[in-house]
């Protein structure tokens, strides 16, 4: 049997592959919009148009949010805690987020794609941010990376753009200096602070970002910092005044309930359905009721009774 053919009696069985599950087919995912691309948000920043961001770590999830229609895809580190069970963001390693963001491109072939540069890929020199972050663009098809930092990470942001690599810069709570900041706090709530988080959005403009996602920052300063911006800007947990909003997706689904951070808007309580389903198969196992008749293969009865005679003759 080559490989990608159906066994022998597999369709009668009621077991059909699709694309899915073929591993020697590429996944086929069928458009229902134009590409997304950095001229797409520019557009609906200069239009007015809220731009719409969420966090996806695999297929599934970024089948979905696809289908959603929405504009930006990220790849967050934040699946170290999420998906991986880490305490923090810090122990994802490169090779862990290249194969989420490529799963997530073969579900949402027209979302703009981000993939975050991991701790320690961008940090040490230029060169390493250049060949790790030319991994998300080769590997897993990625549109941008994002990565966080201001005035100490200029000089990445430069040597990126000029490598043709996008970059969404990333202020305000970047949770990979925890040791820092001491713990996930809202940032720029002072008048020095705030001038900090505005100079450094400036800066990193200059440098040859694309675009810039402020976290946890008061509403007054993202305002300021998105009037003065020639680049989309992006908040999660920065209040309204921005170009669009982003959430990650286990906090705003309610999959991830460890913590809520107080600025994200629970939508849907995935968890308590996912519970709900588990406890209801169990006891559905435990007093016979699955599977039922029609969960069931059947053998025809001429089949069963020679069945029944070669088994006499051993």
């Amino acid at each position: 049997m080559r490989a990608g053919e159906l066994s022998p009696g597999l369709e009668e069985s009621g077991w059909i592959p699709n694309s899915h599950t073929r591993r020697d087919v590429a996944v086929s995912i069928q458009p229902t919009r134009n590409k997304v691309t950095i001229h797409t948000l520019f557009e609906k920043m200069r239009s007015g148009q809220q731009i719409t961001m969420l966090t996806a770590y695999d297929y599934p999830l970024g089948l979905v949010e696809e289908k959603a229609g929405i504009d930006i895809i990220l790849v967050g580190d934040s699946l170290g805690m999420t998906v991986l069970g880490y305490d923090t963001t810090l122990p994802v390693q490169m090779d862990e987020m290249v194969t989420h963001a490529a799963a997530v491109r073969r579900a949402a072939p027209t979302a703009f794609l981000i993939g975050d540069m991991p701790y320690m890929t961008y940090q040490p020199s230029v060169e390493t941010a250049i060949r790790q972050a030319g991994r998300f663009m080769a590997e897993a098809g990625c549109d941008c990376v994002k990565l966080e930092g201001g005035s100490n990470v200029l000089d990445v942001v430069a040597g990126l753009t000029k490598a043709t690599i996008p970059v969404m810069g990333h202020i305000g709570l970047t949770p990979q200096s925890m040791a820092q900041l001491g713990g996930f706090k809202a940032q720029g709530r002072s008048a020095e602070a705030a001038l900090r988080l505005i100079n450094d959005a400036k800066a990193l403009e200059e440098a040859g970002i694309c675009s810039l996602l402020v976290e946890a920052v008061p509403e007054p300063v993202t305002e300021i910092i998105a009037r003065r911006s020639t680049v989309p800007v992006v908040g999660i947990g920065s209040g309204g005044k921005c170009h669009g909003q982003c959430l990650i997706i286990h906090d705003m689904v309610g999959f991830f309930d460890r913590f809520t951070p107080k600025f994200v808007k629970k939508y849907a309580d995935v968890n308590a359905v996912i519970l709900k389903a588990l406890e209801e198969f169990k006891a559905d196992v435990a007093g016979g009721a699955f599977p039922a008749r029609e969960h069931r293969y059947t053998i025809p009865t001429a089949e069963l009774n020679l069945l029944r005679e070669m088994l006499k003759e051993e």
